[in-house]
């Protein structure tokens, strides 16, 4: 098993370990708070955008985010783990918890466009030259031999992503406990 694999199949479970510790070793103020909600909000708004084209394992999604950048869920991500980072207020929590993400998701995309290059072959090289793998482009890539497809409430809730939000929206509220905790 190589070292995208153990990452893809535990990099939730390991998370759950490290929300602990950078929970630990939060110092949250209401202030940071509230910065860690703003910043976090467009990962969350980018994330269930995404989920509403993503048909995981089904077709090669190109359109809607998907033209901008090929990992549109995981650019979501690293505004909530950017978020979360200014909501503990910790910048031992922020380091560990950056360095997790930079260093789990860098190796989950790569191995996942393996697996994506191997089903979709020219299709998926075509589409990964014009499309940037992280940061989204400004311009709009489209692929002409595929029909647009639409934003989907039934997609969004199949992808499961409300629990992201839910997460996200967990640790807030752990955070403001441990404010409150510290503030009393």
């Amino acid at each position: 098993m190589t070292a995208a694999d153990f990452f893809a199949r535990w990099r939730v479970r390991l998370g759950y370990l490290l929300a602990i510790v950078v929970l630990f070793l939060a110092r949250p103020t209401f202030r940071s708070i509230l910065l860690g909600a703003a910043v976090g909000l467009p990962g969350l708004i980018v994330r269930a955008y995404a989920a509403g084209y993503l048909h995981k394992q089904e077709v090669l999604t190109v359109t809607g985010p998907y033209a901008r950048t090929r990992n549109p869920l995981y650019f979501g991500s690293s505004l909530l783990a950017l978020g979360a980072a200014f909501a503990m207020n910790s910048w031992i929590a922020a380091a560990l918890l950056l360095l997790y993400f930079a260093l789990v998701y860098s190796l989950v995309m790569r191995r996942e466009e393996r697996e994506l290059r191997e089903k979709h072959g020219a299709a998926f090289n075509s589409y990964a030259a014009r499309v940037p793998l992280f940061f989204p482009s400004f311009s709009v890539s489209r692929q002409q031999t595929l029909p647009e497809t639409r934003f989907s409430w039934s997609q969004y809730k199949k992808n499961h992503e409300h629990q992201a939000a839910l997460g996200f929206l967990l640790l807030l509220l752990f955070l403001v406990v441990i404010w409150r905790m510290h503030t009393a």
